[in-house]
């Protein structure tokens, strides 16, 4: 992206394309820096034998096109669809189905990968660019591929195809669509099982604080990372269901190592998965911990206050009798009037308290 780029571009250049790679076998990825050089490479792969049915690297390509243009293995491009052009231009030069915009706009947020024709659809939530453990710090990705072509778009920058990103940058060059689908799914698992640790770290610190009795700070905590493990939970509990449905029934060019690789990327997700639901059944039990001990401190605090309003019963009903203005108030007249009913309340009030005193002890 040129440095004099409108700030409107949102990273990406006129067309919505954050980045572009071409992959081919044996050779370092070569970055696809505008959308114009995109378009040569997919109009050179479609002359070379078609963008569905041809396997990347064979004998359609490996000599080449006569103009020079290398249409040997596969191309990914990844858009922003916050930009207005994304859509338009891939409407107009992937030849993608019209089920793809469909689910951009309308379709589940479920994570899932299943087959589309002879392509496979996918659909990914990861958290965004910048997390601050929220559970609404969480978005969608949108994938589709074939054996020559891999699209991905997404609205907000997500960790994990930022972090393939930077892998393929710094050297990574899977050999097929799907083995980059691959490093997408692992990619994605680590950075899940990343944010279960910082919850774990967190949990501890509440947890210690919790059993010393100052649990008061971090009870508007512990609601907000159990929603973010429910959140995660939802949104990632099908994909290994929805994937293993996929490779039941691949498409004809996805070879018998990648869906082996596949089927590795499913396990890492179930691992993932079973932490989740451990750190949120933990988070339920300390919100139960403190639940209880604010009960109990509620309690207390109402019995204190119970215990001095019956204390403080003789003195107001004294002091509420002699207010009255009528005649005929005792020891009206007497000198010592005022000691003989502070006498009368004291004895009062000492024995209510020694009765509830008795009680306590019996209790005890």
């Amino acid at each position: 992206m040129a440095a004099g780029a409108p700030a409107a571009s949102y990273g990406s250049d006129d067309h919505g394309l954050i980045c572009g790679w071409h992959f081919r076998p044996g050779r370092p990825a070569t970055a696809v820096d505008s959308a114009s050089a995109a378009v040569a490479l997919l109009a050179a792969f479609e002359a070379a034998g078609g963008m569905a049915d041809s396997q990347p690297g064979g004998s359609d390509a490996a000599g080449g096109r006569p103009d020079g243009a290398d249409v040997t293995g596969f191309l990914w491009l990844h858009f922003n669809l916050s930009h207005a052009g994304a859509e338009p231009w891939m409407r107009a030069h992937t030849g993608l189905e019209e089920n793809f915009f469909d689910e951009l706009h309308s379709g589940s947020r479920t994570t899932r990968i299943e087959r589309d024709g002879e392509r496979l659809f996918g659909v990914m939530n990861d958290v965004v660019f910048d997390f601050a453990f929220d559970a609404g710090d969480v978005a969608t990705l949108w994938l589709s591929l074939g054996p020559r072509l891999f699209v991905s778009a997404r609205r907000h920058p997500l960790r994990a195809i930022d972090r393939l990103r930077m892998a393929v940058r710094h050297g990574a060059a899977p050999a097929s669509t799907v083995e980059l689908l691959d490093h997408l799914l692992h990619d994605q698992a680590d950075e899940l099982q990343a944010i279960v640790r910082q919850v774990v770290e967190r949990a501890d610190l509440m947890e210690d604080d919790l059993l010393a009795g100052r649990h008061e700070r971090h009870l508007p905590e512990l609601p907000r990372l159990r929603r973010l493990m429910a959140r995660l939970q939802r949104l990632l509990a099908p994909e290994p269901s929805a994937l293993m449905r996929m490779l039941a029934r691949p498409p004809a060019w996805v070879a018998p190592d990648d869906i082996a690789q596949l089927q590795a990327a499913t396990e890492d997700f179930a691992l993932v998965l079973r932490d989740i639901a451990g750190v949120q059944e933990r988070i339920k039990l300390m919100q139960d911990e403190a639940s209880a001990r604010m009960a109990e401190e509620s309690n207390r605090t109402l019995f204190t206050l119970t215990l001095v309003t019956v204390l403080a019963l003789p003195i107001n009903l004294v002091s509420g009798m002699f207010g009255m203005n009528v005649g005929g108030i005792p020891l009206g007249e007497n000198d010592h009037g005022f000691w003989i009913m502070a006498a009368i309340i004291g004895a009062l009030t000492g024995a209510i308290a020694w009765v509830v005193a008795s009680r306590l002890r019996r209790r005890g």
